[in-house]
């Protein structure tokens, strides 16, 4: 062991940590301290210091090591463990495919920090996977009708599809592909960085061992071309502004396969209804008459009129609750409600007789006006 520093300590975690708190604690160190990132002056410190993060989580994150490590301190893991058994056991690749967007060490975050130098940090490198095709966004806009009742629509998109000239290979049909010269067909190259030795994808031909020499005349050697396409999606009744969508399959296409394509919905303003989560606001005029004696008035509903009754003296702002007249909840398919805002609409312009009349109404309730 090159240092007797506590592995906690060093991790900044407490010994209660669990695994993905030490995960965590190990992603934000390594990101910080790679050597990569050091300017050349501090490098060497870099290296150390990131070695020493390293040693730490794979003692902390390999259950076995770890219990001893607490039992025993460094003595219990310097005893039957070297080094190299040390490094072993900790799966950084997973760490950093987690944290930084999956598809192996050949893109993402990742590479854009460590500068895809990182086929495998401690020596087992591996190739880059054939990627799955990019997943696409539509945004579609409904009315609220559509919205509640559920619709199927259909749209073109424009994606990417796999060459159906060379059949996804970039190689003009009859010719073959040949060994890249920069890799010899391993699909990947060593390189030096400080004390490691870092595998990384070829970057001539992707990992792939192999390079076009004639392309495809029809994509370029790119292996896929734009196509337009036609897609039906059915919309569930409920949906909302800003619900998505997945359509698994129907993004673009690559070598790895498809892609999904996710449709994010917008819903149109309505000119009569307000949408609260499930339910359904209507403000509905009415009369100073009718709010006074009472009515039976018409209530507009998606479905339709209905009839309702307003109690005499209804004040304005009331609401009333129509049930089962709002929107189906997406997961449990029960309505919502109607509510009904009542506003009652005073006189402007009396006649003569309108206003004796009020006149003596007010008389007899006592009210000086």
């Amino acid at each position: 062991m090159t240092t007797q520093r506590d592995y906690y300590e060093i991790l900044g975690i407490n010994k209660s940590a669990s695994t993905e708190e030490i995960k965590r604690a190990y992603r934000a160190l390594a990101m910080k301290h790679h050597p990569d990132r050091a300017p050349h002056e501090q490098k060497k410190e870099a290296e150390e210091r990131f070695k020493e993060i390293s040693e730490a989580y794979a003692v902390l994150s390999d259950e076995k090591k770890r219990s001893l490590y607490d039992r025993y301190g460094h003595a219990g893991i310097d005893q039957r463990y070297s080094t190299e058994d040390i490094f072993r056991g900790a799966d950084f690749s997973s760490i950093f495919e987690e944290a930084f967007g999956g598809g192996g060490f050949g893109g993402g975050i990742f590479e854009e920090i460590f500068g895809g130098a990182a086929g495998d940090i401690f020596g087992a490198g591996r190739g880059r996977r054939a990627r799955r095709g990019r997943d696409l966004q539509f945004e579609i806009e409904i009315t609220l009708e559509e919205a509640v009742l559920g619709i199927e629509k259909t749209f073109q998109i424009n994606r990417y599809e796999l060459c159906t000239s060379c059949n996804g290979s970039g190689a003009k049909a009859g010719s073959k592909k040949s060994t890249c010269p920069q890799c010899q067909g391993a699909g990947q190259v060593t390189v030096a960085h400080g004390f490691f030795h870092l595998t990384q994808t070829c970057s001539k031909c992707g990992g792939e061992g192999k390079v076009i020499s004639t392309p495809c005349p029809k994509c370029g050697g790119q292996a896929t071309v734009r196509m337009p396409r036609k897609i039906s999606v059915k919309i569930p009744a409920g949906v909302d502004t800003g619900s998505q969508l997945r359509v698994r399959g129907e993004g673009e296409e690559a070598q790895g396969g498809k892609g999904d394509l996710y449709v994010i919905v917008r819903v149109k303003k309505h000119p009569l209804f307000e949408r609260h989560e499930n339910d359904l606001i209507c403000e509905v005029h009415v009369d100073v008459a009718q709010a006074i004696l009472g009515a039976e008035i018409d209530v507009p509903t998606l479905s339709g009129e209905v009839k309702m009754k307003v109690p005499a003296g209804t004040p304005s702002g009331k609401i009333f609750r129509l049930r089962d007249k709002g929107v189906p909840d997406l997961r449990t398919r029960a309505n919502g409600d109607e509510l009904v805002r009542i506003s009652v609409d005073m006189p402007q312009n009396l006649g003569s007789g309108e206003k004796k009349l009020i006149q003596e109404f007010a008389r007899i309730r006592g009210v000086k006006i």
